[in-house]
């Protein structure tokens, strides 16, 4: 890719929006673009990686395993998130594994050059601040869901998480939900989440099409 290329790429990343034109074409000619298959690791649990990705396309799954293999979900990564920023700040292995889960691309950046922007560009820094801050609230707000909410809650919860406001004003899910990533994410059963679903849509919380998109009804956080 030319510089220009790489340099209207980063122009679309909130995180670099605020750069001087010098200091957006010095990153620019840093940055390499990386394609993920789905299923492959962006960055992996207790290792270290030594950059910074941002995602371009696609979307990735953060996921943490424990020393028996069961694993639990705890975020999913769109466009314009970046990944690995902690591991940068305080030179530890990352604390949990990316994973594509679906084709990904995104823009790599260097240890060093990540470092050379912070000090040079007050608002860059203080949007890597907001993003950890944001990842904090999001990580309480889990804590409080496996701590205080039933089984009810919680998968109400990463229903409302999953869902956009389409043109249309509508709470909607685009893509099938998988009863195996809900579990996951809220610390219960593949079989416990599908019977809790299948109550919500007949009791009409919920309404999932026969495309297997799922349409959220506001009564459902009421639940969550």
């Amino acid at each position: 890719m030319s510089i220009l290329s790489n340099l209207d790429l980063i122009r679309r990343v909130p995180l670099f929006s605020t750069l001087t034109q010098a200091q957006a074409e010095a990153v620019a000619d840093s940055v390499v673009k990386r394609r993920f298959r789905r299923g492959e690791c962006i960055v992996e649990q207790g290792k270290k990686s030594n950059c910074l990705a941002i995602v371009l396309t696609g979307r990735a799954r953060v996921v943490t395993t424990d020393s028996r293999g069961r694993e639990v979900i705890l975020a999913t990564m769109n466009p314009g998130d970046y990944i690995g920023e902690m591991s940068l700040i305080d030179n530890q292995p990352h604390s949990a594994t990316v994973r594509a889960e679906v084709q990904t691309d995104v823009l790599i950046l260097g240890r060093a050059e990540f470092a050379r922007c912070l000090p040079e560009n007050t608002s860059m820094a203080y949007a890597v601040m907001k993003g950890l801050v944001q990842r904090l609230r999001h990580a309480d707000r889990k804590i409080e869901s496996l701590a205080l909410m039933d089984v009810y809650g919680r998968v109400a919860r990463a229903l409302l998480e999953f869902a956009q406001t389409g043109s249309d004003g509508v709470l909607t899910i685009r893509d099938r939900v998988s009863r195996q990533d809900v579990a996951k994410m809220i610390g219960a059963s593949r079989e416990m989440v599908s019977r809790v679903m299948k109550d919500l849509e007949e009791r009409g919380f919920i309404e999932i099409r026969d495309d297997g998109s799922t349409v959220i009804k506001e009564r459902l956080s009421s639940l969550g």
